[in-house]
């Protein structure tokens, strides 16, 4: 079997490779460069420490190594994606996006044809269940990943590996040490990639400058101060309002007007939200497992109780999904308060044990409405 390992020279695809070569195979490894310099000369994610760890690692196991500049194919699809989003007053996920256009997308597109299956560090697993593959959480419900990897294809999904799906972060670290890989004590990356060391504010000033507008009180519809654009905030936001008499949160945008609405208190009712619709919803592995266990060829008719994620945390919602009468469209209600439900961002549908991954969908409508 031919297998490309994608290494970032981080701890868990490292041991990704001490793994592979245990069970035998001969992994190539691809370093992904996907840091940006655009035409002013703006430089993100420095890559120069990652190539020469992940270098390291293939030439103590012997693999082959080459990098794969991905830099126009990241602006084109992933960068051009988040200013477009955020300019629209949606809350991109630009992670989700380069997992399914670049890691998986152009990647595959430009050296992955010739390989039977690309292992990553992802903490995420996959299932067979009745001859189809499907992605199930990771045993370390801190590091699964799977809400990040859920817009990947069918396509995408069948080729993946996941060697480390199986594991604690510690046992990652543990093997790593073990096996005197440099990456052991590395950090853990944070934040999204192309904006590297660079504040997201200063990020998002570059391209869409500054408009002032009035941040009002929901409730009273009181003026409470002035805000440089509704581009730099999202739904749920707290810090960076510079209002006194808080906490603050922002539970509404105006996108026409560039007003920013907030109210006041650490749960606001405002704040709150049960009931959102999803667009581009869809069947990742392109079947639906029911709560007997059995696989049915699309959602069933009626309320459908599901498990899901509207962000990256550990904890699952527990909520109930209707077809909304058009294709692709849904309703999901959760049984409990949601703080921040906030449009462009993606939710993440479960079975019911909350271990396979069976729908995606973009949330277009909710509080902020």
């Amino acid at each position: 079997m031919k297998i490309a390992a994608l290494v970032s020279g981080g701890v868990d695809s490292s041991v990704v490779v001490h793994l592979l070569k245990e069970q035998g195979y001969e992994p190539d490894i691809f370093y992904i460069r996907i840091g940006m310099e655009d035409e002013e000369g703006y430089i993100s994610c420095p890559a120069e420490e990652d190539i020469e760890i992940t270098q390291w690692i293939a030439r103590h196991y012997g693999c082959r190594f080459e990098v794969v500049d991905l830099h126009r194919e990241y602006w084109d699809r992933v960068v051009s994606y988040t200013i477009e989003s955020v300019r629209r007053g949606l809350t991109p996920n630009p992670d989700v996006m380069c997992n399914r256009l670049i890691k998986f997308g152009a990647f595959d597109d430009r050296c992955g044809q010739g390989y039977d299956r690309i292992a990553t560090g992802h903490y995420a697993r996959t299932e067979v269940v009745e001859g189809t593959t499907f992605m199930a959480t990771a045993k370390d419900p801190v590091k699964d990943q799977t809400d990040f990897l859920s817009q990947l294809d069918y396509s995408q999904i069948e080729k993946l590996m996941f060697p480390i799906g199986g594991m604690m972060k510690s046992e990652v670290r543990a093997i790593a040490s073990q096996a005197g890989l440099p990456s052991a004590d590395r950090k853990d990356s944070q934040g999204i990639c192309f904006l590297g060391k660079i504040n997201y504010n200063d990020f998002i000033r570059r391209y869409l400058g500054e408009r002032e507008g009035d941040i009002v009180e929901l409730e009273s519809g009181r003026v409470l101060g002035r805000h440089k654009g509704y581009w730099f905030h999202t739904i749920g936001q707290r810090k960076g309002l510079y209002l006194g008499g808080g906490p603050w949160f922002v539970v509404k945008k105006d996108i026409e007007n560039n007003v920013l609405y907030v109210s006041q208190g650490y749960s606001p009712d405002a704040a709150h939200g049960r009931e959102m619709t999803l667009a581009g919803f869809r069947l990742l592995s392109g079947k639906w497992r029911g709560a007997d266990g059995r696989l049915a060829d699309s959602m069933p008719d009626g309320v459908t109780d599901v498990k899901f994620k509207i962000r990256h945390t550990p904890e699952f919602h527990q909520g109930h999904l209707e077809k909304a009468g058009e294709e692709g469209v849904v309703h999901l209600t959760s049984d409990s308060p949601i703080q921040g439900i906030a449009a462009g961002q993606y939710a993440t549908v479960y079975d019911n044990e909350a271990r396979l991954v069976v729908a995606t969908g973009m949330i277009v409508g909710g509080i902020e409405n």
